[in-house]
């Protein structure tokens, strides 16, 4: 797949799924914008994402559970590019624990507001720049805890519940954004093996039907819905737990 030229935005890019997806989206030719709460972070992931293919990276600090950081992220990247092709909603607050009382009202309240609040905000405030695309995709990491009757993730039930928003969100925009020819793409993965794409392991990972799924492989999702001609609208990626 070729992303050359092609403007990716990546939110919770300072670890995990986000960092990987931008490295690879540099490795591709994208001009590779990523968020993370901290600047520090989001400007060491695009070094490396510099570094590692030679790709033009920005790095932004972007609060997701603050509007305003929102609002500034997406002003940021405007001063940069006229059009953003692909926007990934990744970043939101994982939080742990099985019963309701096993976090304080502000860590509920935060991770509501990134996971849900911040999903419909970054997109909203991207929208003029993805409809200056020629071909717009936006990509919803959402998660299998949006499921119905989904109970197998050990996530606090407020995880749960802006994975839900998130899903319902991104469901009635898939419908209402088509008509514009831009295609908005949920992935809802289980809990998965998260690898460094700069490690030697990253090529070498078991990807067999007996192992945990791996990030690459969401990744290669991703790509793959990404890279469809524009008739084809696949709105999401529900997988099969082991």
């Amino acid at each position: 797949m070729d992303l050359t030229g092609r403007a990716v935005v990546v939110t919770g890019a300072g670890r995990g799924f986000g960092r990987a997806l931008a490295l690879r989206a540099g490795r591709l030719g994208a001009r590779v914008y990523v968020s993370a709460r901290g600047h520090a972070t989001a400007e060491k992931v695009a070094a490396e994402v510099v570094a590692d293919s030679g790709a033009t990276a920005h790095a932004f600090a972007c609060d997701l559970s603050e509007p305003a950081s929102i609002r500034a992220f997406a002003r940021d990247v405007a001063g940069l590019t006229g059009h953003v092709d692909v926007l990934v909603n990744n970043g939101a607050r994982y939080l742990r624990g099985p019963d309701l009382w096993d976090a304080d009202d502000d860590a509920i309240g935060d991770t509501v507001a990134s996971g849900a609040t911040g999903s419909l905000l970054t997109t909203k405030h991207f929208l003029p720049l993805l409809r200056a695309s020629a071909g717009a995709d936006v990509v919803n990491l959402v998660s299998s805890a949006a499921e119905a009757r989904s109970n197998r993730s050990p996530a606090h039930p407020a995880f749960y519940a802006a994975k839900a928003a998130q899903a319902g969100f991104a469901d009635v925009l898939s419908q209402r954004l088509r008509p514009e020819g831009i295609r908005v793409i949920s992935l809802y993965p289980p809990d998965f093996d998260d690898g460094d794409p700069l490690a030697p392991s990253w090529e070498d990972a078991p990807r067999t039907a007996d192992r945990p799924l791996t990030a690459q492989s969401v990744v290669d999702c991703v790509l793959f819905a990404i890279g469809q001609p524009r008739d084809c609208f696949i709105r999401s990626f529900h997988f099969e737990q082991a």
